[in-house]
């Protein structure tokens, strides 16, 4: 018994020292908070080293086109403040809460100089905290950029593939400028690029990054050297020779088809060099359209110049090509029909047709026009235009063929009509008038 009471004694001391340290907080945490300036927390100081500076415009082209740099080497990189507030929030500050910029677009020369800065804290430690002590500027050494200009080189990766060649690589620039520190750009003999093609069978055109080497050909490490030029535009033309085969559009007409004549063009090839792109897939140059029926009229033959594609060169030397064309099977004929026809009759008139026989002009194949009779061949007259004409007219007229033979025809045809207005009686035919009612008898 004694032995539990013992222990329930020492329990209850532990307790209550627990609760007096807790209590002693609150009290401290009270006071520390109360008996401060106006009521507030109770103020303290720190001073916080190492806040880095953040330098603004030091590598755009506003400090490199007054031939200026800002050099690392006696150049502030940290600032050290004070702080003044409660120390709660005080001692929560550190370096990475407070942010330091300088603004290095109002430098204008070279020399160690001093410049404004601005500072920011986290939005928590606005209210409670200030700067008591802080450097008014910080100290920046700027220096006269070394500049140098430097030939561009391409390095090619690759081949063309069989039966290609390449042209003339073409850089968008040859020359660059560079700068930075001297002991930097000193060492640069000239920039380069690398071009891979492949097995290329098309021209190449890439952006390609621009790379420093010394005059041992060693590749250099790029940072702190400066260029307006990151990437430089590599195009190299593939071309590839070819024989293009010359042809001609003939444009055909009922009776004269491409089928039924014999074309010889001269010369009718000729080679060709180019951009792969352009001739790959390119086997012909079209010289020009040529009217068939213009065969009817004598012609025979005609000459064509020769227009290579965009890009090409003509390496037969040959400007223009001859055509000449003859036909394989071409009959004419002429044929008289009575067949005529007026369509498209107005209503409420009778039309006469005063003609009663034309004779057509056609020609074909000799079988299509073999094929061919009189009953074959109808002249057609439309009246749509006529609806309020009355009297005689003189109509053209189409020629159709019942044959089913592909024909054609020369010269156009009239056929002659009169149009009444429809009385609904037929008019009796002239005749010889009764002998006896010539007598009287």
């Amino acid at each position: 018994m004694e032995n539990k009471e013992t222990k329930r004694q020492a329990a209850r001391k532990i307790l209550y020292l627990m609760l007096a340290l807790l209590v002693g907080v609150v009290i401290w945490y009270y006071v520390d908070e109360t008996t401060g300036v106006n009521g507030g927390p109770r103020s303290t100081e720190r001073e916080i080293s190492g806040i880095p500076i953040i330098y603004t415009n030091k590598d755009t082209v506003l400090l490199a086109d007054r031939g200026l740099m800002l050099l690392e080497e006696g150049t502030d990189q940290t600032v050290t403040m004070t702080m003044q507030g409660g120390r709660r929030l005080v001692s929560w500050l550190d370096a990475s809460r407070v942010r330091v910029i300088a603004d290095l677009s109002g430098v204008t020369a070279a020399g160690e100089q001093q410049v404004d800065y601005t500072y920011y804290m986290d939005n928590r430690f606005l209210n409670g905290t200030t700067v008591k002590e802080r450097p008014s500027k910080v100290t920046v050494n700027i220096r006269e950029l070394y500049k140098k200009t430097v030939d561009v080189k391409c390095e090619l990766v690759g081949n063309v593939a069989e039966g290609y060649t390449a042209g003339q690589l073409q850089l968008s620039h040859t020359s660059i400028d560079i700068w930075g520190q001297e002991s930097v750009v000193s060492p640069v003999k000239y920039a380069k690029v690398t071009l891979d093609i492949g097995s290329a069978e098309a021209s190449v055109s890439e952006s390609l990054e621009v790379q420093f080497y010394d005059a041992d050909n060693q590749l250099l490490d790029k940072s702190g050297i400066r260029t307006t030029v990151e990437q430089i535009q590599a195009s190299l033309p593939v071309y590839v020779t070819k024989v293009l085969r010359l042809t001609v559009n003939y444009i055909e007409t009922a009776g004269i088809r491409a089928r039924n004549v014999l074309p010889e063009i001269k010369p009718s090839t000729i080679t060709v060099s180019g951009p792969a792109e352009v001739l790959r897939d390119r086997e012909t140059i079209e010289l020009g359209d040529f009217q068939l029926a213009s065969m009817l009229e004598g012609v025979s033959a005609h000459t064509f110049g020769i227009a290579v594609p965009a890009g090409c060169t003509n390496l037969s030397g040959v400007t223009t090509a001859t055509l000449r064309v003859s036909f394989l099977d071409m009959m004419e004929s002429r044929i008289t029909t009575g067949n005529i026809r007026c369509d498209n009759i107005p209503e409420g008139r009778t039309v006469d047709i005063l003609t009663e026989q034309v004779t057509v002009a056609l020609y074909g194949t000799s079988t299509d026009v073999g094929a061919v009779t009189g009953e074959n061949i109808v002249l057609v007259a439309d009246l749509a235009d006529y609806s309020a004409a009355l009297g005689g007219y003189t109509l053209p007229a189409r020629v159709e063929f019942g044959s089913g033979g592909d024909l054609g025809v020369k010269g156009s045809y009239q056929v002659q009509v009169t149009i009444r207005e429809d009385t609904g009686e037929e008019e009796e035919p002239d005749g010889p008038e009764d002998p006896q009612e010539e007598t009287g008898e």
